[in-house]
């Protein structure tokens, strides 16, 4: 049976998650601030597009395009202090990162369903433990934020590790052609 392009390239980033997760765990701070600059040039960029879609609405009367421009110079101005002021942007990311894994997790569970007939029970099983792992631990973060601060980085390299083996199972179960 040919693997898809789908299941290799799933299995090569499921791979690099698991060895970035690995890294996450060897280098803490240097993940750490690596993450925050990320998401510093992550929100840059974003005010950056809100700032050029307030320039191509101003013709238009109301208030969304002054709320583009608000939230633009904000996301630039949030960008370059996560930039300038990284160790700084690490409190914050103790809030972010567990509402990222509950999102992501709940959005994996939700489609969960429509893959069982393609993935079959046992990998089902495997990638519904997975992603209830991801909000349970999503959701022991924000009941406990101390724990997010001190620790995030090594939080996100056990997420990383999970989210690497739920794409390395995902690769060999053949679902990736037809989802």
């Amino acid at each position: 049976m040919r693997r898809s392009a789908f299941g290799c390239l799933e299995f090569i980033v499921g791979v690099l998650l698991v060895i970035i997760g690995i890294y996450t765990f060897t280098s803490p701070i240097e993940a750490m601030m690596a993450m925050v600059i990320v998401y510093g040039v992550l929100a840059v960029f974003m005010g950056i597009g809100d700032i050029i879609m307030y320039i191509k609405a101003e013709r238009f009367t109301g208030f969304g395009p002054v709320l583009a421009l608000i939230s633009g110079m904000l996301s630039v101005m949030s960008g370059v202090m996560l930039i300038a002021y990284p160790r700084a942007g690490a409190l914050v990311l103790g809030l972010l990162f567990p509402l990222w894994f509950i999102t992501h997790c709940i959005s994996r569970l939700a489609r969960l369903e429509g893959m069982r007939v393609f993935i079959g029970r046992g990998t089902y099983f495997c990638l519904l433990i997975l992603n209830i792992a991801g909000v349970i631990l999503g959701f022991l973060l924000l009941l406990s934020p101390h724990y997010a601060v001190i620790s995030p980085v090594y939080l996100v390299g056990a997420y990383l590790v999970l989210l690497g083996a739920e794409s390395i199972v995902l690769s060999f179960s053949g679902a990736g052609s037809r989802y």
